[in-house]
């Protein structure tokens, strides 16, 4: 309860100056000030709900209702910051991209493919009719001819945006009901499209202009995947060595397909062109470090875009507040029935069908695009959107409930389907993460991890196998594959990029590398790292001082390599040697040695 009192406490201190500070703003610079209000408030309410256990987005959205129109009012005009904002869904989409395994998701089959093709149209006509029977009881859904039809459609596509976070930082996007979830976001996406192209000409559709935006995507998915495959690795290698440098040239990538899916004759948005860069890219060894670089980039802009929506929930009545949790329980419905009951005719089993439904239990950012566009078209009023919007932010933090407790939730649910008869019969083997265990793992590639290596080769060569090494150097990569060493492209200086290396489970993790030549990171801190990440394994780090040795140690080392003190080992057994009048024989010896060993850096 101290805790709590204490952040709240450091909310109200924080926001009073910001009042002061808004009130006196001239407005010359009133882009940069709103972006640093959302910030602030962001970063205030964040520590709030994490001292409440709550999740972090319900934190960003309360930001935005407390400075915003409702709230106190520091933000009248949210609409540049949801233009900024939409960058973390471009930047999204494009990381959602580099994770999709097109052959992985193939693999899955009809688990994937058939809940794709059905959910959004049983979802739709689903939701029509029973909206139909709601308003024959009197709940109306706004004024205008379409108002129903676009609550439905609302209701029938999920969060990309939500899920994909939620999911990426639980490492649950590549486990079978992982890229079930997946392939039905990008299928929701698909079925978007579709209804973005037909929306201009609801009342007459224009079948002439759909099929023009299908063909002209068809040309852009063929055209990236040909530059991918000729061009781009090329151009990657050539910058493989300077992460930064790969950081740009992603990024442009991203934004360069982006905007040629938005140019008119194309057709598409600019978020569709960076989910099909990142497909592109998806098969690169360099996707993993691409994303782990973008991952702040993306969370800053994400931050933007809940704050936003913040802002633009409309002050509450009991009759729209009503109707929201109506449609909101509505979805939960038809999520069990789009979903689940699709899986459950295909009989993967309970977990496989019951995880995608809960992991998918919200309305996408899609929907509040598709409804404002409808209020352009004259389509429907401003009531719709206000019900979307509270739905959306409703679901937007129950459903990441459900995604963090998907597993507890999933047994609950299938005790209770087996207690009333539904018994869970059939299974189908899960793919779940490759089951290899690396329990050596090298950060970054050096001389001294390339004579270890050595070594193990001649020595243990079954241990090959069993490790796994981290580096950014393209060459390394090459001689690793080719002797069959598991490696991962990526900055060992970026803590995102070892968390998503998977190093958990490692029970000897290396770091051969002195400080001097590390770039951004330290022995010292990869100490901590390792601690955090892989509290069982046993650290091995690099010293070129006793002193420096004795504070590794200290700080929880289990053995500090030090390259100065065998290199004089050496040159005093040498040196011995040379007094002894046995030098030639020794020179002998490491002769025969060294022309034996062919090490990854000789």
């Amino acid at each position: 309860m101290r805790n709590k009192a204490f952040s709240a406490l450091v909310v109200v201190l924080l926001l009073l100056p910001i009042t002061a500070f808004a009130a006196g703003d001239d407005g010359g610079h009133r882009v940069i000030f709103n972006i640093a209000l959302c910030m602030v408030a962001a970063s205030v309410l964040g520590i709030f709900v994490k001292a409440l256990r709550q999740p972090l987005i319900l934190g960003h959205i309360l930001a935005g209702v407390l400075i915003g129109p409702i709230g106190i009012g520091l933000i009248k005009d949210h609409h540049e910051i949801i233009t900024i904002a939409e960058i973390g869904l471009i930047l999204l989409l494009f990381m959602i991209g580099l994770e999709i395994d097109l052959k992985k998701m193939l693999a899955s089959g009809k688990l994937v493919i058939i809940p794709g093709l059905l959910q959004f149209p049983i979802t739709l006509g689903l939701g029509y009719l029973i909206l139909g029977l709601l308003e024959n009881v009197g709940l109306t859904f706004g004024a205008g001819t379409f108002a129903r039809l676009y609550v439905a459609v609302a209701i029938s596509i999920s969060s990309t945006m939500i899920v994909v976070k939620l999911l990426y930082e639980k490492f649950e996007l590549d486990t079978l009901p992982g890229r079930i979830t997946l392939g039905i976001l990008v299928f929701q996406d698909i079925w978007a499209i579709i209804v973005l192209a037909i929306q201009p000409n609801l009342a007459d559709p224009n079948v002439v202009s759909l099929l023009r935006t299908f063909g002209s995507g068809g040309v852009l998915v063929l055209g990236a995947l040909l530059l991918s495959r000729f061009v781009l690795p090329i151009v990657f290698k050539s910058a493989a060595k300077l992460p930064e440098l790969m950081l740009i040239l992603s990024l442009g990538w991203c934004f360069l397909v982006s905007l040629v899916a938005s140019i008119p004759a194309v057709g598409l948005s600019m978020e569709m062109g960076a989910l099909i860069a990142g497909v592109a890219l998806a098969t690169f060894p360099y996707n993993m470090d691409v994303n782990a670089k973008i991952l702040s980039l993306r969370d800053f802009f994400i931050t933007l875009f809940f704050v936003a929506l913040g802002m633009q929930i409309p002050i509450p009545q009991w009759s729209m507040i009503v109707k929201a949790l109506v449609i909101v329980a509505l979805v939960l419905v038809l999520r069990g029935v789009g979903i689940f009951g699709v899986l459950s005719v295909l009989r993967p089993g309970h977990r496989i069908a019951v995880l995608p439904s809960l992991n998918l239990s919200q309305i996408s950012e899609f929907s509040l695009v598709i409804v404002s566009l409808g209020i352009v078209y004259g389509h429907v009023q401003g009531e719709t959107l206000s019900q979307v919007i509270w739905v959306f932010s409703i679901l937007a933090v129950f459903s990441t409930y459900f995604i963090l407790y998907n597993h507890n939730l999933q047994n609950f649910i299938s005790r209770t389907l087996r207690a009333i008869g539904w018994n869970d019969l059939t299974k189908i083997e899960e793919e779940e993460k490759a089951e290899e265990h690396y329990p050596i793992v090298i950060l970054g590639f050096f001389r001294t991890a390339s004579a270890f290596l050595e070594d193990v080769k001649q020595n243990r060569p079954e241990l090959l196998e069993k490790i796994k090494v981290i580096d950014f150097n393209p060459v390394v990569k090459q001689h690793l594959d080719k002797i069959g060493v598991a490696n991962v492209y990526g900055d060992i200086g970026d803590i995102n990029t070892l968390h998503h290396a998977e190093i958990e489970e490692a029970e000897v993790v290396l770091s051969t590398i002195p400080d001097p030549i590390l770039k951004g990171v330290s022995n010292e801190k990869f100490i901590h790292i390792v601690q955090e990440l892989a509290p069982g394994a046993k650290i091995f780090v690099t010293s070129e001082r006793p002193s420096q040795t004795l504070k590794l140690y200290q700080v929880g080392a289990d053995y500090v390599i030090q390259p100065s003190k065998m290199a004089g080992t050496s040159v005093y057994y040498a040196v011995d040697n040379a007094l002894r009048g046995d030098l030639e024989a020794l020179k002998e010896k490491e002769i025969n040695f060294v022309s034996k060993r062919q090490e990854v850096l000789s």
